[in-house]
């Protein structure tokens, strides 16, 4: 068996089969006045599995508490759908231990499934090819669902514009009527809750207050979904029901939904919630096949003081919000599991909140509303670790109603992000924030498919000690598009980075890194201090391949910021733990240099840039502070093409205009002789130059998923997405233009 450590610590043990467990069979026929001692039912049907996992839950409890099993407990689910007619929840009273778990695991020769849903299958066909259901008779009475699942899939709720499944991103949207305005000028008083819509775009609505709006606002970093409080029919103007994140500008686009006049597209539905009725317009004939509506926002929560206990070989599906939720737990683990179409706005995957050792491994997770997996946990002042993972994991077609949703959230102390291969989402692919963090060895790439100003992997640090002690090494970050206007249009790729640290990040390593093919530059570093950046591969992007935009202490958000900076460096400094972080003598009002520039102590040293593009730099430096800065002895090449560093000197090329600097004395500029790059192989054999400034091989052959027994599949399929259909922009004739 393939012993890896996650979180630091040993895992191989806890993962094998526990020999002597006490078994109980869980099975489609079983009934719960059994004892669950067999997997199927004795002569007589006297006795055989139970039901329920409430039932096989209590069962174990009972045993433990008997003293009739005091090792460990199996619960063997059976093939099969099981609708959960509740949340199962676990708390210490179904506790384990390390050596002897409570392990609750898919059994059988076939798929074991874990609903939220409720199957809709009493429809009569209306006028139209409309479908409808009488939700009482369902038992459904009274329920007030926002999703909708049909052959594994999601269905649009009744929306204008219609949903454009030929072109998913730039399709289907309407855009904010009125005069254009900067982005980043600021409107005093500006409502966060009004939009005006085009003339083409008003309808009329018997009933507005059903309806809500999808919107990007002002920034397009991430939408809302607010409800609609009333629409003025003569101005075109909607009120919604509260504040968006930003106000509504011109040019904005957004979707309404909700609206029973806009049922008129393939897969659409809509819910009428005063008399129970599901009105359905399938995009295929059903034959049979039930329509699912979420009951449930959680399928399974481990309880605050829960430990030890285990989930394998699952496939959880169909609920409002986050599937699993660990919080505050011990060395709780979910598995070789496959979790699909669940969540909304505020819905994930998986959430790990707090506790120890905790993990996510060998799990497919896909078409979720928000995060793949959310972890946190750890304390700051003390940087003791939580030791929480995530690891070896797909996940893919993320943040499917929240453009904030991401492939991994790892916030906290000491947590882990290693292996997994994460595609298809409107953001990053993945989010940190906290200290000691370790992000290594995943494949990221094609995300960042709905916002601008975003990565493939984002920290910010505004609180002066974000993300210090954190190493992001040995990731392959590729194609990180971006999605924004541009020229009055919406276009892809667009104002993206492979690596961004936000807003005053700090005391990062970046190292041994893969990022090729994004539309800005490989590395941004947004008044990011105190990085390293080291024995990296950056290849091919746009504007430039290492970005760095520094503020002054006049910038606006350094004299807004200030004041959290100092708070987050004073909560800390006096603690030991904090004493070897590096460059944490600096308190935050002792920053600023003579020159009024703040960015300093960062290094770009041994790394190796290739790219073609005629117009992309080198670097792109804006308020750097060069005499806090050190770049030295890394292999550049263009393609014996000019080295734009936007420094010039009179007589010199920039790049000889860069080294009289006194920068990159010992770098040199050469053919790197990358193995196979036409197919992302940039591996360096003995015949390239990289060895004379000192760089390490990468293992690229251990980045990504890895074949282990609990694994949820293998060989790993994966699903088509932004590679295979790029988004490109805005149809043509839908110019955001007044």
């Amino acid at each position: 068996m393939m012993v890896r450590r996650m979180g630091g610590l040993a895992v191989g043990v806890a993962w094998a089969a526990v020999a002597g467990a006490a078994e109980i069979h869980v099975a489609i026929d079983g009934n719960d006045a059994w004892s669950g001692a067999t997997a199927r039912s004795v002569a007589g049907r006297t006795n055989g599995p139970v039901a329920s996992l409430a039932r096989a839950r209590d069962a174990a409890r009972a045993m433990r508490a008997s003293g009739s099993a005091p090792g460990a407990v199996t619960v063997l689910v059976g093939p099969g759908t099981f609708a959960l007619p509740a949340t199962l929840t676990l708390g210490p009273a179904d506790s384990g231990t390390p050596v002897a778990p409570l392990t609750i695991r898919g059994a059988g020769g076939g798929r074991t499934i874990l609903t939220g849903g409720r199957p809709v299958t009493n429809f009569i066909e209306r006028a139209g090819g409309v479908l409808e259901a009488d939700l009482a008779a369902a038992g459904l009475k009274g329920a007030r669902f926002r999703q909708l699942v049909f052959g594994g899939s999601r269905m649009p709720l009744a929306r204008h514009p219609n949903f454009d499944p030929s072109n998913p991103y730039g399709g289907g949207w309407a855009y904010a009527d009125g005069e254009r305005i900067p982005m980043y000028k600021d409107i005093p008083g500006e409502s966060r809750r009004t939009l005006r819509m085009k003339e083409a775009d008003a309808r009329p609505w018997s009933a507005p207050a059903d309806g809500e709006v999808w919107v990007f606002p002002r920034y397009n970093w991430w939408n809302n979904i607010i409800r609609i409080a009333s629409v003025d029919a003569a101005s075109r103007t909607v009120t919604l029901k509260s504040d968006c994140s930003y106000p509504i500008r011109p040019g904005d686009r957004y979707f309404v939904q909700g609206m029973r006049e806009d049922l008129d597209a393939p897969g659409e539905w809509w819910l009428d919630v005063t008399n129970s009725v599901l009105r359905f317009l399938p995009p295929e004939p059903l034959r049979g096949r039930p329509v699912h509506a979420p009951a449930l926002r959680t399928l399974v929560e481990l309880a605050p003081g829960a430990s030890s206990i285990r989930m394998e070989r699952l496939v959880l599906e169909c609920c409002e919000g986050t599937a699993v939720v660990m919080r505050e737990t011990t060395n709780c683990v979910l598995a070789a599991s496959e979790i699909r179409t669940v969540g909304d706005y505020n819905g994930s995957g998986v959430s790990i909140a707090g506790g120890l050792s905790n993990a996510v491994f060998g799990c497919d997770i896909h078409h979720t509303g928000s995060h793949g997996v959310s972890i946190s946990g750890g304390d700051r002042v003390t940087l003791a670790a939580a030791a929480n993972s995530v690891e070896n994991c797909y996940i893919h077609h993320v943040g499917t109603w929240h453009g904030q949703g991401v492939g991994v959230s790892l916030v906290g102390v000491g947590n882990r992000a290693a292996h997994n291969l994460i595609h298809d989402g409107p953001r990053m692919g993945i989010m940190f924030s906290g200290n000691n963090l370790v992000i290594e060895f995943n494949h990221i790439r094609h995300m960042n498919l709905e916002t601008s100003d975003t990565g493939g992997t984002y920290t910010g640090g505004r609180d002066w000690i974000s993300s210090r002690g954190t190493v992001l090494r040995h990731n392959f970050i590729h194609d990180i598009l971006g999605y924004g206007e541009e020229n009055g249009r919406w276009v892809s790729p667009y104002y993206a980075w492979g690596i961004y640290e936000d807003d005053n990040a700090g005391g990062v390593d970046l190292i041994g890194n893969i990022v090729a093919r994004c539309p800005r530059a490989a590395i941004h570093l947004h008044n990011g201090r105190d990085t390293l950046i080291a024995n990296n591969i950056l290849v091919d992007c746009g504007l430039a391949m290492v970005e760095y935009n520094g503020w002054t202490s006049k910038h606006s958000y350094w004299t807004n910021h200030l004041g959290s900076m100092v708070k987050g460096y004073e909560s800390v400094a006096g603690s030991p733990a904090w004493r070897g972080m590096r460059n944490m003598d600096l308190h935050p009002t002792n920053a600023v240099q003579p020159d009024g520039t703040i960015m300093t102590g960062n290094e770009f040293v041994r790394n190796i840039v290739a790219w073609t593009g005629t117009n992309t730099a080198l670097f792109r430096f804006r308020s750097l502070p060069l005499h806090a800065y050190r770049s030295d002895s890394n292999l550049i090449w263009h393609a014996g093409l000019p080295i734009k560093t936007g420094f010039q000197r009179p007589g010199m090329d920039e790049w000889e205009a860069w080294k009289a600097l006194g920068f990159d004395s010992n770098s040199i500029v050469a053919d790197p002789r990358f193995r196979d790059p036409a197919k992302d192989d940039y591996r360096t054999g003995s015949f390239s130059p990289a060895r004379t400034i000192g760089f390490e091989p990468i293992p690229v052959e251990r980045i990504g998923p890895y074949r282990a027994p609990l694994r949820a599949s293998w060989p790993i399929v994966e699903a088509e997405g932004a590679r295979e259909h790029p988004p490109g922009g805005e149809p043509a004739g839908g110019s955001t233009r007044s």
